[in-house]
Order: C-alpha cells, then sequence, then structure tokens
C-alpha cells in the first residue's frame, strides 16, 4: 500500500504522464482507485462483442477477465490453467483480430511512451495493430521519468519476477537480476516504444494511482 505522501507524488506523475500521453494521441483516464477504474473498464466493453487479454498481471489483480466474462462476452485468454501450446498460440492469434484487447505495459515515460519487452511478441503486435480499439491499464508504479529509465525498469523490476511467474529456466528467474542472457527460454526479445497512438489503433490508456503489476 503507498502511504498519502506517495499518492499525491504519484497523482503528480500521473498527471504529467497523462498530459503528455494525451499530446500523443492516446485517450487518458486517470484514476484514484482500483474500484472506480474496474467500473470504467467495464462500462468500456458495451460495443465490443470479443475481448482479448494481454498476459497480464495488472488486469489479474483487478480481476477484469471474470469481471467482463461475467457480462456474456467472449473472453481470450491464453493464460488459462490447462491450455495446450497450440490452444494457447489459437488464442493469442484471435486477439490480434478482436474487438476490443486489453493489456497493461510494462513502463510509461513521462513525455508520453509505451514501453514494453515481450518474448512472443503477441502483446506489443496487438497493441500496435489489429484490434479494434486497445485499452492499457497501468499503476503509477510504473511510470519512469524517460525511456532509459522505462528499459532500466522492465529489465531490473519486471522481467526477473515474470520469468519466475511463468517457470522460465533463465539466470534472472533464479537470481533476480538481468544479465542479458542467452538463454534458450529468454523472454526479452522484442522490444516496443510506442511514440505516438498508431494511426489505425485507437488506444485509451487507464491510470490507476496504486502499485500493480511488475
Amino acid at each position: 500500500m503507498i502511504d498519502e505522501h506517495q499518492r499525491w507524488h504519484r497523482r503528480q506523475l500521473m498527471e504529467k504522464a497523462g498530459a503528455a500521453l494525451e499530446k500523443n494521441g492516446f485517450a487518458v483516464h486517470l484514476f484514484d482507485d482500483r474500484e472506480a477504474a474496474v467500473s470504467h473498464l467495464s462500462a468500456a466493453t458495451s460495443e465490443s462483442s470479443s475481448v482479448g487479454f494481454g498476459g497480464s498481471m495488472t488486469l489479474a489483480q483487478l480481476q477484469l477477465p471474470e469481471v467482463i466474462a461475467g457480462q456474456g462476452k467472449k473472453t481470450l485468454v491464453h493464460g488459462r490453467p490447462g491450455l495446450s501450446h497450440e490452444e494457447r498460440q489459437q488464442i493469442m492469434r484471435e486477439q490480434l483480430t478482436c474487438d476490443l484487447f486489453m493489456t497493461s505495459t510494462n513502463a510509461l515515460t513521462l513525455d508520453g511512451h509505451l514501453v514494453n519487452i515481450d518474448g512472443n511478441g503477441n502483446r506489443v503486435c496487438a497493441m500496435s495493430f489489429g484490434p479494434k480499439k486497445v485499452v492499457v491499464v497501468a499503476g503509477s508504479n510504473k511510470i519512469a521519468s524517460d525511456n532509459e529509465a522505462a528499459f532500466k525498469r522492465v529489465k531490473e523490476v519486471a522481467c526477473p519476477p515474470n520469468a519466475k511467474r511463468l517457470g522460465f529456466k533463465t539466470p534472472c528467474a533464479t537470481t533476480g537480476v538481468c544479465t542479458d542472457c542467452d538463454s534458450e527460454q529468454r523472454i526479452c526479445r522484442i522490444t516496443s516504444i510506442i511514440e505516438r497512438c498508431p494511426l489505425s489503433t485507437p488506444i485509451e490508456i487507464c491510470l490507476i494511482n496504486d502499485d500493480l503489476g511488475y
């Protein structure tokens, strides 16, 4: 939990990042608590029949896949337990053409960029082109000053716990420290910086003043 002074500071950063994101063509919504954000995000699916979810601890913590499945929507979740490799691949392909794709971002910057590193590339691909609309949900803990700080955050803060969570046998999943490895199971394979909202893909960004995801 963040205290009132951290919350105040994070709010200032959210407003600065939000203004830069809007200048760069993104639609932006700021929320001071999770409940308000979930209410907004639940309503955001009203015109969507199919909703895809990028692999995201943020969305899982907000229980958004369950909330939206309860609306009777077709939900595309490739991380469901018990799926075969082929079933996961098929769901990831379907996410590329869904009505609405929800995901998080590894980091976002005060000058309005979205910075991500992927293993398969399905998430960053869907963020850029394919779905009719994209919604990016992020906690204020993911704000970085610039691209350099964002990549540092991704490598040092996000990737090691994600590799551990996914059960990959990489050095960072053992030591917690990135070594820019050559492991066969390396998850840092595709780097994406979205500097402006893509021409054909409207992106809405929801920033929440809380610690969410890695």
